[in-house]
Formats: C-alpha cells, sequence, structure tokens
C-alpha cells in the first residue's frame, strides 16, 4: 500500500488486463484529455472532455447512469456512476490532491451495485494523471439472490 495516497498499488500482467482493447482505448482517451487540459480544472470539466473524447473515439459512453442499491429485496438508494463505457466499464473521476481509501471504496461499491467487472479511479489534478484499476472481484451483483451471504 503506497501510505501517501491510501491506495493499494499493484502491477497488472498484460495477459490479466480485463477487457484489453477498451481499457487502452480507455487510457489513450484519459491521457490525451490530460495533455490537452492539464491540471487545475474542476472535475466537471474533465468529465465533459472526456465524454467528448471516449465518444469521438466510437465508444459508447453514459453519463451519470443510475443503479439501485438493493438490501434485502428491497430499493434502498440509487448510485449515479460518473461515466460508463460500453456498459463493462465505470469510470469514476476525481479532480483531488491525493487519492484515498474511500475513493476505491466507493469505487467497488459502484461496480457492486451495477454489477460490472472494471473501474478505472482517475485523477486529473496532478502533472501526470493518476489512475487506478479496480476489479469487483468475486462478488455478485447486489441484488442478485446468489450474492454475498
Amino acid at each position: 500500500m503506497d501510505a501517501n495516497r491510501g491506495v493499494r498499488m499493484t502491477r497488472i500482467k498484460p495477459e490479466k488486463i480485463v477487457y484489453p482493447k477498451l481499457s487502452y482505448q480507455i487510457m489513450a482517451a484519459i491521457f490525451d484529455v490530460h495533455k490537452a487540459l492539464g491540471p487545475g480544472f474542476l472535475e466537471r470539466i474533465y468529465k465533459r472532455a472526456l465524454v467528448e473524447e471516449l465518444t469521438n473515439r466510437g465508444l459508447k459512453v453514459e453519463e451519470e447512469k443510475m443503479f439501485p442499491v438493493i438490501y434485502n429485496d428491497k430499493n434502498i438508494g440509487t448510485h449515479r456512476l460518473d461515466i460508463v463505457i460500453e456498459d463493462k466499464v465505470v469510470i469514476e473521476l476525481k479532480a483531488v490532491d491525493r487519492f484515498s481509501v474511500h475513493h476505491g471504496a466507493q469505487l467497488k461499491s459502484y461496480l457492486k451495485a451495477s454489477g460490472m467487472k472494471l473501474g478505472i479511479l482517475v485523477n486529473f489534478s496532478k502533472n501526470k494523471v493518476e489512475y487506478r484499476r479496480v476489479l469487483r472481484g468475486n462478488t455478485k451483483k447486489l441484488g442478485d439472490a446468489t450474492g454475498d451471504r
């Protein structure tokens, strides 16, 4: 765990990358947005730019996609995801001094609620864009009868 960021850092072998072609397209878009804008803007500016860049690359992009949070077969709330790409990948954008453990936990809860496998946490506020790939793991989608019990 990186003590300065509060987020576990691990290297992923290329053969272990989830959705490799899509992942590379997403990361290229993220890097291009950061290269063009640099640090210092509000999160919503980076979001608009990234949505534009991903759409221009021919990807299906949804903003502020909502997913219910189910507990005991009841809808108890809603998660609103920053960006969903191709119904496969959740992008959670930040413009913060540093990632916190809370940011990773938030993205994991989004993955669990949506049932998606891969999330990418992105911080645009540094001179070099920071990102973390987060995998849902073996848990089932919230509300799934075979879920975490």
